[in-house]
């Protein structure tokens, strides 16, 4: 009697090392003696019906692509959740082709969908779900790191140095928005780790909705603090998730954004950074600032199918392996994760929200001794600039405001 197929699927956006997922699953699932398919286009076509989207994949197929971005089976942000029939055609299909082994490789949603699967399959098809996103948002143990977050961490560092050292030539400022749907790890990081002016996240703001003009007010305090100090030049790197809780009243781009099968917006048809670069400009006009460039800058494709670095390469190897061991052992409706040196399985019901049926999100600690450190070094006007008078005089000098004007309209962004 032949073994049971193996399927694979990867959804929702790229990130760094999905092809190493691609590759462990499929070598250990063939030296097992499985048949392995590899669905293109995520669950677009799948859940159409569409089995033409199945890919048998051999060791041949895969044995270097752990190097590569990418993924060589495509990706899609399809919700087979979306309607029940679509759901249905993604279980009869898998079963059409005798497969009894799903690994998904995708972030909180996928999560969600790979749950969906497993409950509609009703323990026909067992599923493994691999945590992937350059947002390093899901809850991990440990604090371990999403496949994919170093790797764009550290790409997005490269990009915001030569920023950096652009702003420092030219006297000018930069606004690169990092992606984070809604999480600021990503932005935080690249500030840390190359040095950044300052990082803006939306954990900063936990009564939720804030307005575009006290951002703007956030950043101008840097940016006079600095002039104040002999420096007219720096680097503020936005988290895009910023934008989910800005005040849609007043912002009509927001409140009639796009958004995908999943009702998330698309940051891509907003531009966000756009609209802080004009209210940072339209302040700096209020306050005698008009001639100080300010330019934004996405920072966020550029990172999601870049190659793997090391540590991504090993980490994927180690999580494909494990997705298939945990489930030719008879495990089933979990998701994978490494601990230290462990690789451990944590069901899906103590990750995704039975009230939302999605996994709930990793949000940076804002009480933690790390983001204690990181704000330390960040150039921030702070509540003993407006206090010290030497200071404050300084400050209101190189604008046009004198020191208790200045205090009066920028003492809701002191820290």
């Amino acid at each position: 009697m032949s073994k049971k197929a193996v399927a694979i699927v990867v959804s929702g956006g790229p990130a760094p090392g999905l092809n190493g997922v691609i590759s462990a699953v499929t070598i250990e699932a063939r030296k097992r003696g499985h048949v392995v398919y590899g669905i293109q286009q995520g669950f677009e076509r799948l859940s159409q019906g569409d089995a033409t989207c199945l890919r048998k994949l051999e060791i041949s197929d895969v044995s270097r692509i752990q190097k590569q971005g990418g993924s060589i089976l495509g990706t899609s942000r399809a919700n087979p959740k979306e309607r029940p029939e679509m759901m249905q055609a993604v279980v009869q299909t898998l079963l059409d082709h005798d497969v009894a082994y799903f690994v998904t490789i995708g972030g909180d949603d996928t999560a969600a969908s790979a749950n969906a699967v497993s409950e509609a399959a009703e323990g026909k098809i067992s599923v493994c779900h691999v945590p992937k996103t350059i947002d390093n948002d899901l809850p991990l143990p440990g604090e371990s790191s999403t496949f994919g977050y170093q790797t764009a961490r550290e790409a997005g560092t490269a990009i915001v140095e030569t920023l950096m050292e652009d702003a420092k030539t030219t006297g000018r400022w930069y606004l690169p928005i990092a992606m984070g749907r809604k999480a600021g790890h990503l932005a935080l990081g690249i500030g840390i780790s190359a040095g950044a002016t300052m990082s803006l996240i939306p954990e900063e703001f936990p009564g939720g909705q804030v307005s575009l003009s006290h951002l703007a007010d956030i950043i101008v305090g840097a940016i006079v603090k600095r002039l104040a100090n002999g420096r007219n030049y720096g680097v503020a790197v936005l988290a895009e998730g910023l934008a989910d809780i800005l005040d849609t009243n007043s912002i009509p781009e927001l409140a009639e954004a796009e958004r995908d099968p999943h009702g998330n917006i698309r940051f891509a048809e907003v531009d966000f950074g756009l609209l802080v670069k004009q209210a940072v400009r339209s302040r700096l006009a209020e306050i005698g600032l008009p001639k100080l460039l300010v330019m934004d800058k996405n920072v966020g494709y550029e990172l999601r199918c870049v190659d793997p670095n090391s540590f991504d390469r090993e980490y994927t190897r180690e999580l494909g392996f494990g997705a298939i061991d945990f489930l030719l052992s008879g495990g089933n409706r979990a998701m994978i994760t490494r601990e230290g040196t462990v690789l451990r399985p944590i069901p899906f019901n103590e990750f995704i929200n039975p009230t939302t049926g999605r996994a709930d999100i990793r949000l940076v600690d804002i009480e933690s001794s790390h983001y204690r450190i990181a704000r330390s070094y960040q150039i921030r006007l702070g509540k003993d600039d407006l206090q010290n008078e030497e200071m404050l005089a300084r400050i209101a000098a190189v604008t046009s405001l004198d020191s208790d004007r200045f205090v009066s309209e920028f003492r809701h962004v002191a820290c």
